[in-house]
């Protein structure tokens, strides 16, 4: 059976509730202890690295993909299992999408809202069926 992957969209920075960081954190983890690969936009700040260095302390398998402009601004990690560079972020969507068999949102900014809504979009236009899941930590979506 091939490996199962999960895209876990979300914000570039912290957030202002510790409990985000610990949502990132435990998400990660708990894709590491499942087999799940984790997919996320590449980068080593804020939520993004949480989930991402909890993933790999966890022994799990990454993949990171990221736009071209913002390889420094994220610090895009080049440790991943994967890392792949697109040209714009509506590519790097796609190819998060695509090589994914579901998604979390997980607390972020208006890059991640549109992410989520771009694949629930898609989902309602019957495009896809995978599920598409909101992680409300601390209320964030409430």
């Amino acid at each position: 059976m091939p490996t199962r992957s999960v895209c876990v969209f979300c914000g570039s920075r912290p957030g202002v509730r510790p409990a985000y960081a610990a949502a990132a954190a435990a998400t990660g983890r708990m894709l590491a202890r499942n087999g799940w690969r984790l997919v996320y936009g590449a980068g080593d700040v804020g939520l993004m690295g949480e989930v991402a260095r909890a993933a790999m302390a966890e022994g799990g398998a990454t993949m990171g993909v990221i736009p071209i402009h913002l390889i420094a601004r994220e610090q895009g990690r080049r440790d991943l299992a994967q890392f792949v560079v697109t040209e714009d972020m509506h590519e790097r969507k796609k190819v998060m999408f695509m090589n994914s068999d579901a998604v979390v949102v997980l607390p972020g900014g208006a890059g991640s809202l549109d992410e989520f809504f771009e694949v629930l979009t898609w989902a309602q236009l019957g495009l896809h069926r995978k599920p598409v899941l909101l992680l409300d930590a601390d209320g964030f979506f409430a």
